[in-house]
């Protein structure tokens, strides 16, 4: 197994895309996080609306201390979690492009021992990003956001602790995914159109109706993890909220914490780690049968 995965590494070392995502990733966490953070420097002007800052009081907050620091990072990292959902997504499907992947089953004892040592190099390289992603994410609150209302040392190790999963994660879902579809440019437009545009959709739409989608939805819940850090320092999240919350100042509760309808960090986590496991293992079945020829 020790020998499958260096070769794994040095496969991935081999090529380009490693480094390249790290760019588009670099910017987007930086600057989503630099911009979320002026935005929402002065959080009492951002809610804006008498009612919004009565909501606030009711779950015991005062808007001119709330560490908006935190909030503007869980932005950051949530978009730029996608790239190595990306990344992962090339891992798999992209062998079957190039045609390596006949190589990969053939060199290793069986395909279980191929696809499991493919695993525990993503997983690193999850980390990985989900590393890069905090540094460039936390550097960015230091320079947007006033210094009273950074993140305390518990907020910046549990932010760093729930990127570098979601990152780990999005990682994984990424392989299972492109695994299933077995196109690369079929699984990256599928995957960015839903993270990005249809479930979002579907979630606005549908809020007045219910607003547990954006708990149980695979972005949802993959953006529930920093996020729902976020929300539960604050009492934002769907657990903690007073019933008398109407679902208008709620939306703008979770918005502000990057991930509408969180339940809480640890739900989101494990609701997406069921997403990944369903992805995965139909990946893995998948390529038990297929033909490599």
């Amino acid at each position: 197994m020790g020998n499958l995965i260096k070769a794994e590494f040095r496969k991935t070392l081999s090529l380009n895309t490693w480094w390249v995502l790290l760019i588009p990733l670099a910017l987007v966490a930086f600057w989503l996080t630099f911009a979320w953070g002026k935005i929402t420097n002065d959080f009492a002007d951002f809610l804006g609306s008498d009612d919004a800052r009565q909501v606030t009081e009711l779950i015991g907050l005062d808007p001119a201390k709330v560490p908006v620091g935190l909030l503007a990072l869980a932005h950051g990292v949530n978009i730029a979690q996608l790239v190595p959902g990306l990344f992962g997504i090339f891992a798999l499907a992209g062998e079957y492009r190039s045609k390596t992947i006949t190589t990969t089953f053939l060199t290793a004892p069986n395909r279980i021992s191929a696809l499991t040592a493919k695993m525990l190099t993503y997983v690193g390289w999850g980390a990985i990003y989900g590393l890069v992603s905090f540094g460039v994410s936390a550097l960015a609150v230091l320079v947007s956001v006033d210094s009273g209302r950074w993140p305390s040392a518990g907020q910046w190790l549990a932010a760093l602790g729930g990127t570098v999963l979601a990152a780990v994660l999005v990682t994984l879902f990424g392989i299972g995914f492109g695994a299933v579809l077995r196109s690369v440019p079929l699984a990256v437009v599928l995957f960015l159109v839903w993270f990005l545009i249809v479930e979002n959709v579907v979630v606005i739409l549908l809020w007045g109706q219910t607003d547990i989608l954006g708990g149980i939805l695979p972005n949802g819940t993959a953006n529930g993890i920093v996020g729902g850090i976020a929300a539960d320092a604050f009492g934002f999240n769907s657990l903690n909220l007073p019933a008398d919350v109407d679902t208008g100042a709620q939306f703008l509760l979770q918005f502000t914490a990057g991930a509408p309808g969180v339940l809480s960090w640890w739900a989101s986590a494990l609701i997406f780690l069921a997403w990944t496991m369903v992805f995965f293992g139909l990946g893995w079945a998948g390529n038990q049968r297929r033909d490599i020829t």
